[in-house]
């Protein structure tokens, strides 16, 4: 029983020294915003067939039975392997720049929000807080593009088709009404991903540091951290912003009314529990995304010369 005390007050004190120092890092440099915007583009790009048919379960349940493989053999017999690439383009192009600035802008504010409030780990919060909220800005086009592409496969025959479509029938701004259902999946999401990352990094490596005072194997240790630590960061993003998630979806599939109309449809028709119909699907899509980009974001870091996550 006195061990585990000792245990339990070592790694609190250990997560309270990681959460302070993720907390009070970063700056104004836009060697941020690169890494970020490239990693974003890449991991989202690459599972966007995961995307679609995640998609498709949402705005269409009763075809799939909630299984996510009877999803891809019906999406591939019915409308071919191609359509599992739909909306691939406005998924690049909104992630990229939305990576851009939700590292950028997250990496900005850690420094200015440093002494916002006595907590270390409130104002490293409330820095995703802002950055989910200007990426949940410049997605909402993006996202509203995409989703009505997977839809509705007859609504127009490409991205720039649909963008045009879009804003010819409810007009230049009809994406941005739907920004209270864009930062309920994204402030949550950045908050999930990015300030647990940077928590996590912090623990192992100090961890790290504490098991072994031998430099090779602290070298060899150190490599895995940013995979390890992506790991959690994926699951938690994924659970926290799954209800936004799935309210975002609903809205911008086109069925009318408002936000809050659109979560009341939702738990209509499945109740609380309908908040969560995908996630498996989810999961494995943003595990697939978040584990690639932010390993691939911590090494374009070092490679543009800043230091790696956790490592300061």
């Amino acid at each position: 029983a006195g061990a585990m005390r000792i245990f339990l007050k070592r790694a609190s004190v250990l997560l309270v020294a990681a959460s302070a120092s993720a907390a009070n890092v970063g700056g104004n440099d836009w060697r941020y915003f690169a890494a970020g915007g490239v990693s974003a583009a890449l991991s989202h790009g690459y599972t966007t067939p995961i995307d679609v048919v995640k998609t498709r379960m949402q705005t269409n349940p009763e075809l799939y039975n909630g299984s996510f493989p009877l999803a891809v053999q019906r999406i591939v017999k019915e409308e071919g392997v191609a359509f599992l690439f739909q909306g691939l383009g406005p998924t690049c192009v909104g992630y990229g720049i939305e990576g851009a600035l939700k590292f950028g802008v997250y990496e900005l504010c850690k420094p200015l929000f440093a002494h916002l409030t006595p907590s270390a780990f409130l104002n490293a919060l409330l820095a995703a807080c802002v950055a989910g909220a200007i990426a949940a800005v410049v997605l909402c086009p993006a996202e509203d593009v995409r989703i009505r592409l997977v839809a509705d496969p007859g609504y127009a025959s490409n991205a720039l088709s649909a963008l045009r479509r879009l804003t010819r029938e409810k007009g230049a701004l009809a994406s941005f009404s739907g920004f209270p259902a864009m930062a309920a999946k994204q402030v949550p999401y950045t908050i999930g991903k990015q300030v647990s990352f940077d928590v996590a990094c912090h623990c192992l490596r100090m961890a790290i540091v504490l098991v072994s005072a031998d430099s090779t194997f602290r070298e060899w240790a150190g490599r895995l951290v940013p995979a390890a630590s992506a790991l959690p960061a994926a699951v938690l993003a994924c659970t926290l912003s799954h209800p936004g998630d799935m309210v975002l979806t609903e809205y911008f599939r086109g069925a009318g009314g408002s936000v809050a109309a659109s979560l009341q449809r939702i738990v209509n028709r499945g109740g609380i529990r309908g908040l969560f119909l995908g996630l498996q699907a989810r999961l494995i899509h943003v595990i697939g995304i978040i584990w690639v980009q932010l390993v691939l974001y911590d090494k374009l870091k070092t490679l543009l010369g800043l230091p790696a996550t956790g490592s300061h």
